[in-house]
């Protein structure tokens, strides 16, 4: 790396503390991230309605979660949770602005987000229950970064077994690699 980038990192790093230093604060930007994806569920012509849902304690009060319902929900969702992801990757886009302290919208469709996490979490753990037996690593199918987390977290703490994400873009794959005791 280069001294300019270094100093580059430097000031990031800057910023990123001064940001998380400053206390939150209500922005509108909820509301914001609400019109956008009303407006681009009525412009694809789906039959849904969108709702702004209260912060649980345990969340960050800088995350917004919105919840989508209705008879069109599962064309939102998509393959995988493919339309699901672009809308929300969207909405992130639309209301963080270099400058502004960073806002995370989560955006859900008829519970398809914990559903998935169940899933994912049941499937890792029965799957690391076989790399330990076998002895050998298994290796996913692709997924997007918010299901490699959760594969990675579900098997955090299980014995016997370490997980490494390996690939580059959208064939990033996650590994469960037995350990030798």
């Amino acid at each position: 790396m280069n001294a300019e980038g270094t100093r580059h990192d430097d000031e990031r790093d800057e910023r990123v503390a001064e940001t998380a230093a400053v206390p939150f604060e209500e922005d509108g930007r909820a509301d914001q991230a609400l019109d956008f994806v009303i407006d681009t569920l009525a412009a694809m012509g789906m039959d849904c309605t969108v709702d702004l849902l209260e912060n649980e304690p345990e969340d960050p009060p800088e995350e917004i979660r919105l919840e989508i319902e209705g008879r069109d929900a599962g064309r939102i969702i998509g393959k995988k949770g493919q339309t699901l992801a672009a809308l929300q990757f969207l909405a992130n886009r639309v209301i963080n602005r270099p400058g502004k302290q960073r806002r995370h919208v989560i955006i859900d469709a008829e519970g398809y987000r914990a559903r998935r996490e169940e899933t994912l979490t049941s499937m890792a753990r029965r799957l690391g229950k076989q790399a330990v037996e076998e002895g050998k690593i298994i290796t996913f199918e692709p997924m997007n970064p918010q299901d490699r987390r959760v594969v990675h977290l579900a098997l955090a703490k299980f014995p016997g077994v370490v997980t490494k994400s390996d690939g580059e873009g959208d064939a990033r794959r996650v590994q469960i690699i037995p350990v030798r005791r």
